[in-house]
């Protein structure tokens, strides 16, 4: 058995509270500039702020000037590579979830990714379509150009057909989307994605994998249902696809049953061996040429009545310009496509930059899928943000810089001038079935509520309120719901914290110093707070002051009443005995007993001590709260003191005009040992009241 030695320390010093310590050491005040300072050093330039201005907004001109060709440059391309192919074959399938023909997916995985490049701060995640935009993209383009039925009235829509007129709906909410986050990243509001967190994101995607699934039953099925947005659509399209079940194209069925069961297996293997293969299978692609060959070969398409992808675009087609009039019909689910988009790449983002230690610039990165989406939006792609699979197969590959998006962009070019056409026999029900396949990890997120409800009930209730939200109520509405889920908690909890009692746990027994109660508050203070703190406080230290101090002042005016009353041959002993002075205004004795006709609640506590070591900012209304409760608690003879309270509270205590005759300085004190030992000082021959009964 091995015995840990334990060293000690002595520190020797006086006692001190604020007062004191301020008289024994020069504090230190904070300089704080006026606002023409401000202005002046903001608008103040020099060379090498010019150059880091430069490289802030291009930061490829910083990682390209220390980039290591010989180390690098081959796995990027190998990186690129792989990239790009899951990047072609997943652009199709998420193509599908935007209501857009499927060639359009490859212009997303190459437009984007160009400017990302020289505008993206980190080094390492893949720019390309990404489920949760494309689908919450695509139900603004079935709701403006639905499948069956007359499209919005919309002076840009005529004589467009409409695969274009739905082209231009998801490039103009990209290009609105855009935007909204440019100029979120001008204003340098990046902070924005501080308040979606963890839990928040993974009910939220786990709702957006349930939307993806039924929204690809239909092709796996071969069913033709018209897309139906807004509230209950997902069960409405659940209804549509069960009415319809009967006409289930069979080859449809098999094929996507097999390509789901190949898949499955195969990215299984992948992961439970990935440390023994050198390469993991690209089964996405394997399987994407079988169906290809095997479709064309059987003419499947005309054979067995399969909607296959049809004709490609070949080559870009010219850019186009955004509408004003959608811009204006969906104005309303683009600023969620934003910060959604925004949010989970920046969250990958910032694994990989703590993995490979370099940092990324959340408003920068802002500014960098702004102008992407802006840019791809012009040459017809949609949204666009990071890929979590293409991003750990670009990183676990060996890619080391975007280097290999740029070459996954390239990959995703070859394909739309010259191969394009080779994926046009391929079934849709097989890119279906690819998407199904891979939202195998969204949705096992189900898993972490058991896990949030043994650990924290509140986050269970974001996961599980956001989630149900996204559900029911579709994708951008379960978004704000969520988030007013979200921050219903965080009110929740600053506004109920958990207040405890401190002590001495000598050989693991609870002991409280005689007399003594140290209440430690640990949430910031302020006016939705003040009372329930308040209440909290009067249940740890066992009586109300208010109460107290109106009863001693009754008893007061009664016991006076009755010793003017007295004639002199009735002995007043019993209770004159209860002053302490025989001044003509005399201090009660409130500690001794009173005779059988006075109530007045007991107070066996000298000293309360308020540990502030938690709170980090007090509001004028909890001030007025806070120092009304700390008077209540001196007119009873109670001694408060309130230790560790930050400096800055310090000074707006001062400076609001907190302190006065009653509440002063001298409670304050740094530490609460220094607290305690005045305590112990100042009530170290404390006695109790004599007791006095009436005769």
């Amino acid at each position: 058995m091995t015995v840990t030695s334990r060293k000690q320390y002595v520190v020797s010093r006086p006692v001190y509270s604020e007062d004191s310590l301020n008289e024994d050491h020069e504090k230190m005040q904070r300089k704080h500039k006026a606002l023409m300072e401000h202005v002046k050093e903001y608008l103040t330039c020099d060379a090498n702020r010019a150059k880091k201005a430069v490289v802030s907004v291009l930061p490829v001109i910083g990682w390209m000037r220390t980039y290591r060709v010989r180390q690098w440059l081959l796995g990027d391309v190998v990186s690129g590579v792989r990239t790009g192919l899951v990047a072609i074959m997943q652009g199709l399938a998420f193509s599908l979830l935007a209501s857009l023909p499927p060639s359009y997916g490859f212009y997303t995985a190459f437009f984007p990714m160009l400017t990302y490049f020289f505008f993206g701060t980190s080094r390492h995640i893949s720019v390309d379509p990404f489920p949760v935009l494309s689908l919450m993209v695509g139900a603004v383009v079935t709701r403006l150009v639905p499948e069956d039925g007359p499209h919005a009235n919309i002076t840009d829509f005529e004589s467009l057909t409409q695969d274009q007129q739905r082209v231009l709906v998801a490039s103009s909410v990209t290009f609105l989307t855009g935007i909204f986050q440019l100029a979120m990243g001008v204003l340098q509001v990046g902070f924005i994605v501080v308040y979606f967190s963890d839990t928040l994101l993974s009910g939220f995607t786990t709702a957006a994998a349930v939307h993806f699934l039924v929204s690809q039953l239909k092709f796996v099925l071969g069913l033709s249902v018209p897309g139906i947005n807004g509230p209950l659509s997902l069960c409405k399209s659940k209804f549509g696809i069960f009415v319809q079940i009967t006409s289930t194209n069979k080859c449809d069925l098999v094929m996507s049953i097999v390509i789901m069961v190949v898949v499955f297996i195969v990215k299984e293997l992948n992961d439970r061996y990935r440390a023994k293969l050198p390469v993991s299978i690209p089964i996405e692609v394997i399987m994407t040429v079988i169906a290809c060959g095997v479709s064309y070969g059987f003419n499947f398409e005309k054979r067995y009545d399969v909607e296959v992808v049809g004709t490609m675009v070949r080559g870009y087609e010219s850019p186009i310009v955004p509408s004003v009039q959608v811009f204006q019909e969906s104005a309303v689910e683009a600023f969620p496509v934003a910060i959604v988009g925004f949010a989970v790449a920046f969250s990958v983002a910032k694994v990989y930059s703590n993995k490979h230690d370099y940092p990324i610039d959340g408003n920068q990165e802002l500014v960098a899928f702004g102008v992407s989406n802006m840019f791809g939006a012009t040459f017809r792609s949609f949204a666009a943000s990071k890929a979590l699979s293409r991003t750990a197969v670009q990183e676990s590959s060996g890619g080391k810089t975007q280097v290999a998006g740029l070459v996954s962009a390239m990959m995703a070019m070859i394909v739309t001038v010259a191969l394009g056409f080779l994926l046009e026999p391929l079934p849709r029900s097989v890119l279906g079935a690819l998407v199904v396949v891979n939202l195998k990890g969204m949705l096992m997120q189900f898993r972490e509520i058991p896990y949030l409800w043994r650990r924290d009930e509140p986050e269970c209730v974001v996961w599980v309120g956001t989630c149900l939200a996204a559900i029911l109520l579709g994708l951008d509405l379960g978004l704000a719901v969520g988030l007013g889920i979200e921050l219903l908690t965080v009110v929740f909890r600053t506004q109920f914290p958990r207040c405890s009692i401190l002590a001495n746990l000598p050989r693991n027994k609870v002991c409280e110093p005689k007399g003594v109660k140290i209440f430690r508050i640990p949430s910031p203070i302020f006016f939705a707070n003040i009372e329930f703190l308040r209440n909290k406080l009067v249940e740890a230290v066992g009586f109300d002051p208010l109460r107290v101090l109106r009863k001693r002042n009754k008893t007061l005016r009664k016991i006076k009443k009755l010793l003017q009353k007295r004639d002199h041959g009735i002995t007043e002993k019993g209770l004159e005995n209860l002053f302490r002075t025989a001044t003509d205004d005399p201090e009660m004795n409130w500690s001794a007993e009173l005779p059988s006709e006075f109530s007045v609640p007991a107070v066996n506590l000298h000293s309360l001590i308020l540990d502030f070591s938690a709170v980090s900012f007090l509001d004028i209304s909890a001030m007025k709260g806070l120092k009304m409760a700390l008077k209540e608690f001196t007119h009873v003879d109670v001694d408060v003191y309130i230790v560790s309270c930050d400096a800055l509270i310090m000074e707006k205590l001062t400076s609001c005009m907190f302190f006065d005759d009653e509440i002063r300085t001298s409670m304050f004190f740094p530490t609460l040992h220094d607290a305690m030992l005045d305590v112990l000082e100042k009530h170290k021959d404390n006695s109790t009241g004599s007791v006095v009964r009436k005769k």
